[in-house]
């Protein structure tokens, strides 16, 4: 069944007639209710018998062209409904159950351009239809046109004052765009409107914008409330881990990694992240068990990372500077390396070859404030 309004196209009742032309028309009229009936109740299969024998009594018929592309997208067969909506709109042009259809394969294909091209079609003929303009905004936003996506979610919020996919819209906009004030802003009016009722989602989106502008006090109580709905979300528990480590409190951070782990043991990211909060604890052999083990599923800057810090903070200078040294052959521009490694020589007494590794960085044509402070001091 089409998507468009949660509606099947509507189909001509089959009238009394005794000539060929009406028998016609009753059969396909019958056959049509028939299908939709049977797609609504996920009668595939069903379904699909009865839109093709319409085709053998009309070929190229509307009905069943939709009818067979809606079949196609309940199955995930995206490519294959993207023909049936193109023949109907080559025989039917401007058919807006087509239309629909067709754009939210598309969107389904990650062509979001062509979506947009499709849905643009559409709103030519129905230029007021919330869903497909929402539908629109998300498309843009998709391919992070931050301005025509937040044009379209606005005219709909001017139709439809709250309308709960605008504002969820909105908030993930304003966040991609890292304009977390402004995310939260509309993550929170959804919070107000659906206080009894939340989505785990947007309590979730609104401790993710707090942990974002460093207000972590006020997002661990937004992913605690996550957490009460649903005690292994990754999301709340990643949050949490964050917002704790943000505050420095590591023994509280290490506590959510473990939770994650347990559920996921070979998370590669985590077993770093739990290895950091380790060391930064002082508790050194913990944590280069936990950078091991994430090594161990395969190669890891912040592990190999991890692990050089401990070499330094434990005196061995050289040893942590050799793997500095390659960690920046294979992660160039990442400046902390530098830091770190020019910190080793100068531990080492080599304060000319600290300088020359700042000035290797320099070298890159990247800007950056604590580079640039380091290397002063070190002149200086």
């Amino acid at each position: 069944m089409s998507d468009l309004l949660n509606e099947m196209p509507p189909i001509p009742e089959p009238t009394a007639g005794i000539t060929e032309e009406e028998k016609k028309f009753n059969e396909i009229a019958e056959l049509s209710k028939n299908g939709y009936l049977l797609l609504k109740d996920n009668h595939i299969d069903e379904a699909e018998n009865a839109f093709r024998k319409i085709l053998d009594i009309e070929q190229q018929n509307n009905y069943a062209l939709v009818g067979l592309g809606d079949a196609a997208r309940k199955r995930n067969r995206f490519r294959d409904a993207v023909e049936y909506y193109t023949e109907c709109l080559e025989f039917h042009p401007g058919n807006n159950y087509a239309l629909f259809g067709l754009a939210d394969c598309y969107k389904a294909l990650n062509q979001y351009n062509k979506a947009i091209e499709i849905w643009e079609q559409y709103l030519q003929h129905d230029d007021r239809n919330i869903t497909v303009l929402t539908r629109v905004a998300d498309a843009y936003r998709k391919i992070r046109d931050f301005r025509q996506s937040k044009v379209l979610y606005l005219r709909v919020l001017d139709m439809e004052e709250n309308n709960p996919y605008a504002l969820i819209g909105l908030g993930h906009l304003h966040y991609d765009f890292k304009e977390y004030r402004d995310a939260l802003y509309y993550w929170q009016k959804m919070l107000e409107m659906n206080e009894d009722s939340i989505d785990i989602r947007v309590l979730t989106s609104i401790g993710n914008c707090h942990r974002k502008l460093k207000t972590f006090e006020q997002g661990i109580y937004y992913f605690q409330r996550a957490l009460e709905m649903d005690d292994d979300n990754f999301y709340a528990l990643f949050g949490l881990a964050d917002c704790y480590r943000g505050m420095n409190q590591q023994f509280r951070s290490v506590e959510y990694w473990n939770k994650i782990l347990q559920k996921d043991p070979n998370n590669k990211v985590i077993l770093t992240r739990a290895g950091d909060a380790y060391r930064n604890m002082g508790d050194y052999e913990m944590a280069q068990d936990y950078y091991q083990r994430a090594l161990d599923i395969e190669f890891d800057v912040y592990a190999v990372l991890g692990l050089a810090m401990i070499s330094k903070i434990q005196g061995r200078y050289d040893e942590a500077a050799t793997s500095l040294t390659r960690l920046i052959q294979s992660d160039p521009k990442n400046y902390r390396l530098y830091l770190e490694l020019s910190e080793c020589y100068v531990n080492t007494g080599d304060r000319q070859k600290a300088i020359q590794c700042l000035q290797d960085f320099q070298r890159l044509g990247i800007r950056n404030q604590l580079i640039n402070e380091m290397l002063d001091k070190l002149k200086g």
